[in-house]
């Protein structure tokens, strides 16, 4: 559980993704976006464990022949997901569920995905090291996330406005995703950093276990 101060309650945490699940769905994503989804999951092959997944932004660009298992900790969000799966004609299992709560036994993905989710965890690394051990010794984790920029002056920004922006959408701007897939023991095998370094597109493996 979220502590009250840096962090939020997790129940109001989710009622705030429940009230923005509709915009969401509606949003119409920029060219740039869509190409950064496109260019990581044409990687995904197999069994496919999606994290945060949202509204299902991610579903159009999935490759033919995966079998993608979806989890939010949201409902709202979790409705829009499955009706963006019927439209792409995605086979999907969905799972209404905390990340930081769920187990899956080792070695069940052959793919993992997260796409804009690592922000709003309380203890991202936990996280990850969860997805070491889900994902299969030959398997794939792909990343596209968002963090602390190279640049010193936009970084100084990033962390005044942090707690508000945490508040306001629940994810924070602050992270260095790359040290922290690293810290995890995961294996880096291509990484691509656009924005001044304050977006990532990874593909890792999941290293030793």
């Amino acid at each position: 559980m979220f502590h009250l101060g840096n962090e939020m309650d997790k129940t109001k945490q989710i009622r705030l993704f429940d009230r923005q699940a509709a915009q969401y769905s509606s949003r119409k994503e920029g060219q740039t976006l869509r190409r950064w989804r496109r260019n990581l999951l044409s990687h995904a092959n197999g069994e496919v464990l999606e994290l945060a997944v949202g509204a299902g932004a991610n579903f159009p660009y999935y490759p033919p022949g995966v079998k993608v298992t979806a989890t939010d900790f949201s409902r709202e969000m979790l409705k829009k997901a499955r009706e963006a799966a019927v439209r792409c004609r995605l086979d999907a299992d969905f799972i209404l569920t905390d990340i930081e709560e769920l187990e899956f036994p080792d070695h069940s993905f052959d793919t993992i995905v997260s796409t804009l989710s690592f922000c709003s965890y309380g203890n991202p690394l936990r996280v990850l090291n969860k997805l070491r051990r889900w994902c299969k010794p030959e398997g794939i984790i792909l990343l596209l996330e968002h963090g602390i920029s190279s640049n010193a002056v936009v970084a100084t920004v990033q962390r005044m406005l942090d707690p508000l922006l945490f508040r306001a959408i629940g994810c924070h701007h602050t992270r260095n995703m790359p040290d922290l897939v690293r810290q995890s023991g995961m294996l880096i095998t291509r990484a691509e950093s656009h924005l001044l370094k304050s977006v990532h597109l990874l593909w890792a493996k999941p290293g030793r276990q």
